[in-house]
């Protein structure tokens, strides 16, 4: 699989929408190094969609377009409310 840029990473954790903010890059912060490496390449995909798209995925608005990125969302989910 493709090497993960950790730098781009972050930087597209920073989301122009607050709500988006404070669930996606808490969750790298505090657990993308405990991520499998296809987790972590589903949570690098999921942070090339745009914001609105992003934000009907967690609210449960829309369907993810492909189950890794359903499964990452979820587990983020889960984590952010712990």
């Amino acid at each position: 699989m493709a090497e993960i840029n950790r730098f781009k990473l972050e930087w597209a954790c920073r989301r122009g929408m607050r709500e988006l903010d404070k669930m996606i890059m808490p969750f790298y912060q505090n657990h993308f190094d405990s991520l499998t490496e296809a987790e972590q390449q589903a949570f690098a995909e999921m942070l090339t969609y745009p914001d609105p798209e992003l934000f009907r995925w967690v609210m449960h608005q829309l369907p993810a377009p492909t189950q890794a990125i359903t499964d990452i969302i979820e587990l983020m989910r889960s984590k952010i409310h712990r």
